[in-house]
């Protein structure tokens, strides 16, 4: 783990259309934004390049897919070295012919990828046909060791499974990001809306919580077709309380200091891992225990 005491977060949020350059100017704008408002490790959003095309399977969206290296990731390092900051970006990596990826990387101050992780839950839902697009990742649980903290990426549908938040944090992970692309389908009426907002909310602050670590959930803004994402970005302390938390609509920076130091008195507190039954949960590599 980190030595240093405390880390200042900054998620961006924002819309997203189809003309991938502004939204690259867009995200530009607020993580040099974040960095002035003292950021040392800034995050994007879930695909913050475009718009969430999973709506539709759809063969002409695969062109929008990089390598890493790339084109992309090659201008984050270089805004990255510029600013002094770390960054965590979410994209759509092309890595063989074929061969897609919800991808998240991590880039060190001196404007290099430190850290590549693959998203490895992928949905298939009405609206949200990620299967068609994305293999599964393959890079395993994984760390990275920045000059602030260490750090895990999660990538959205991974939020909702506690295997993947214990494994993260069983490697050293003191803040752990989840960039989404999530919102309300237009068939939803208002008690739904509560209901999953809530779900959601509910789910990351459980595994910062059931881990004694940091969790920050970066989400998009506006209408994307049949979706209209919530926003509300948020950062939740060891202990499950919301420290920041951004707009339901609107784009928006949000910053939040971090004391890296609760993570200790959180785990003393609640001494989940120490009093975890790893011999007996051998069961959890099954899809279903036989009754």
């Amino acid at each position: 783990m980190s030595k240093t005491s405390s880390v200042t977060l900054g998620l961006v949020q924002h819309a997203c259309g189809d003309d991938r350059r502004a939204n690259q100017r867009a995200a530009d704008d607020l993580i040099r934004q974040a960095a002035d408002r003292g950021a040392q490790i800034v995050a994007t959003q879930e695909l913050f390049l475009s718009t969430y095309f999973c709506q539709a399977e759809d063969e002409a969206r695969f062109a929008l897919a990089e390598p890493i290296p790339g084109p992309t990731s090659q201008h984050l390092c270089e805004l990255a070295r510029e600013l002094g900051i770390e960054l965590t970006a979410s994209l759509f990596e092309k890595r063989a012919p074929g061969v897609f990826h919800n991808t998240s990387i991590m880039i060190d101050p001196s404007g290099e990828i430190v850290g590549k992780y693959r998203k490895m839950h992928i949905p298939d839902d009405p609206n949200f046909y990620e299967k068609y697009y994305f293999t599964p990742g393959d890079l395993d649980w994984q760390t990275q060791r920045t000059r602030h903290a260490t750090t895990g990426m999660l990538v959205c549908w991974d939020q909702w499974f506690p295997e993947a938040a214990r494994l993260t944090a069983m490697r050293g992970a003191q803040v752990i990001f989840y960039p989404t692309a999530i919102g309300w389908q237009d068939i939803d009426d208002k008690p739904t809306q509560q209901h999953q907002r809530d779900a959601w909310r509910t789910m990351q602050r459980a595994h910062a919580i059931a881990n004694g670590v940091f969790v920050a959930a970066i989400n998009r803004v506006g209408t994307e077709g049949a979706i209209t994402f919530w926003g509300s970005s948020f950062v939740a302390d060891p202990a499950g309380v919301v420290i920041a938390e951004a707009s339901e609509r609107e784009p928006q920076v949000l910053i939040a200091d971090c004391d890296l130091s609760k993570i200790d008195a959180a785990r003393k507190a609640w001494p989940f891992l120490r009093d975890r039954r790893i011999d007996a949960y051998q069961g959890l590599t099954r899809r279903l225990l036989d009754e």
